[in-house]
């Protein structure tokens, strides 16, 4: 072997010796990102298994009312209004129960006007003091500190002044 022919050698070792790292990194690389993209599956996977166990416990508790409503228009269609009135209390009170267990509140609407967790409906002229509450259409609730339906209300509005007959 010629010295060239040693030196060709030794610099085509050289770059493989350099192209090994980078292809290392480069497979170390691939490697990361197909366990990231792993993990992200997983981690979907999971909290939706998490939703439907929450889903299914809110179920099986539900069903129980459900049980109840049925008896109450079983009542119904017997005529029995005071069997039916009870039954619809016993179906408000059980529901209103599972509720308030699972964190939900219902709306304070005593008071003035609070565009958080209030939604007016319409102002109406009132004797009260203005931008208090006079009304509630619908309650709404909050699930912890968060509004899952706002109360919709009605607001006082300042009282119409009667026009005056000097004219």
């Amino acid at each position: 072997m010629t010295d060239e022919q040693v030196k060709h050698q030794e610099e085509q070792l050289e770059q493989q010796q350099q192209q090994q790292p980078e292809q290392e990194v480069d497979d170390r690389l691939l490697r990361l990102a197909a366990d990231f993209e792993n993990y992200k599956k997983r981690a979907a996977r999971e909290r939706q298994e998490y939703v439907t166990l929450a889903n299914e416990r809110l179920i099986a508790e539900l069903i129980p009312i459900l049980d109840d409503l049925e008896r109450a228009l079983a009542a119904a269609e017997q005529h029995q209004e005071a069997q039916l009135e009870e039954g619809v209390s016993l179906v408000h009170r059980s529901l209103a129960a599972l509720l308030e267990r699972h964190g939900v509140s219902a709306i304070d609407t005593d008071g003035k006007f609070d565009p958080h967790v209030h939604e007016a409906l319409l102002s109406q002229p009132s004797e009260a003091e203005e931008g208090a509450v006079i009304d509630v259409v619908q309650k709404g609730y909050k699930l912890g500190d968060r509004v899952v339906r706002p109360a919709r209300v009605v607001v006082a509005a300042p009282p119409r002044e009667e026009p005056s007959g000097d004219a």
